[in-house]
């Protein structure tokens, strides 16, 4: 468990933004902080990696308090067990990949080196120059040399922002996949609802500085305005099955719409679909559509 409460005035476009939140963070779970730019998202995880300091505040990790302003106690970077990947990826250029997580964990076991070069798939990489990297490598390597020292906390500021659609999808994998690997707590940043929804287990609501709402992404984000007649067209973000129906979660504009599906209708359907979403006789219709 990760418990935190931060305040902090910051300077905004609009003028002074009083940060003051307080969120508890499960052991093993993705939390994700939403919320538009200049809302404080990325403060908040410069505060808890020991970048910046609050004007007021508590953190305490596992029971280990890295921060109280109280009884003067602030742990240094280095003394907190977090690993923090920006969106500009900030890899040493006069460094090989292997070289970059390599100064990243020197102090540490160095297979873990060779294991993450294995886990992100950077084996025909580990000899280049990061300028020779497109954008999706960079950020693997990034996120392996946040996970060189074996982090308690994994803190991720919006680092998928800048990629393709295909490539996005494919490193939110490669980061699920790490973070049940090695059984971290996550802290993403993101203002993409899709990315959240996918990712999520939790999700805090950030505007002007305030958590606005917090649950799971489908109570935050699922609409229960839709009944009667109703068309539109949306992204399939999410599939769960369930007894013998399915459920797709669909994106549409900054909702998210439940629907129900049977096997018949899942036929040609998948995760990242674009769906038009109908209905008859009050009940869904759900149909794909193909871009030729």
């Amino acid at each position: 468990m990760i418990s935190f409460r931060i305040r902090k005035m910051l300077q905004s476009a609009q003028g002074e933004l009083p940060l003051d939140i307080s969120c508890e963070i499960p052991e093993g779970q993705v939390a994700t902080i939403y919320g538009a730019s200049g809302a404080g998202k990325t403060t908040i995880l410069r505060i808890l990696a020991g970048l910046l300091h609050p004007d007021e505040g508590m953190i305490n990790a596992d029971g280990i308090t890295w921060l109280d302003t109280d009884r003067s106690i602030n742990l240094s970077p280095q003394k907190r067990n977090t690993g923090i990947v920006f969106q500009d990826y900030a890899l040493f250029p006069n460094m090989t990949v292997r070289q970059n997580l390599e100064y990243a964990g020197a102090k540490e076991d160095k297979k873990i080196v060779d294991e993450l070069i294995g886990v992100m798939e950077l084996q025909q990489l580990q000899a280049r120059y990061p300028d020779t990297l497109s954008g999706g490598q960079k950020q693997r390597v990034a996120l392996a040399r946040a996970l060189v020292r074996k982090p308690k906390l994994l803190l991720l500021d919006e680092p998928l922002s800048a990629l393709d659609n295909d490539m996005r999808a494919k490193l939110q994998d490669h980061i699920l996949q790490v973070h049940q690997y090695y059984k971290l707590t996550t802290i993403l940043v993101s203002h993409d609802i899709a990315e959240l929804f996918k990712m999520s287990d939790k999700v805090f609501v950030l505007e002007r500085g305030c958590v606005v709402k917090e649950g799971t992404p489908a109570s935050v984000f699922s609409s229960r305005e839709i009944s009667g007649k109703f068309q539109f067209i949306g992204d399939v973000v999410r599939i769960d099955r369930e007894d013998i129906i399915y459920v797709l979660s669909v994106l549409i504009n900054n909702n998210i719409v439940r629907v129900t599906a049977t096997d018949e209708d899942m036929q040609d359907i998948k995760q990242g679909d674009k769906v038009v979403v109908s209905s008859k006789a009050f009940n869904p219709i759900i149909r794909k559509i193909t871009i030729r």
